[in-house]
């Protein structure tokens, strides 16, 4: 897979469209393995393709996780998918 290759805005998206209403679960962690997991079932690539391309869409603003994963007492808060 070659991330440059993937249009972000679009594929953010798609998969909006894919999380059912009150996923992804709470948690800086679980959110980012449930979107790697979404990612690789949906794109038919490996986990670690798949984390490459989390780590993109989070980076570029498409993925935002509401609270600090550092602090404890704000590490379950709740991701937001953004497109423009």
């Amino acid at each position: 897979m070659d991330i440059d290759e993937i249009d972000l805005e679009e594929f953010t998206r798609k998969l909006r469209g894919l999380i059912p209403p009150g996923e992804p679960p709470v948690g800086y962690l679980r959110g980012r393995s449930y979107f790697r997991d979404l990612v690789a079932h949906e794109l038919h690539v490996s986990d670690m393709e798949a984390e490459e391309l989390v780590d993109t869409l989070e980076m570029n603003g498409y993925l935002h996780f509401q609270g600090n994963p550092s602090e404890r007492s704000v590490a379950d808060s709740r991701w937001d998918i953004h497109t423009p």
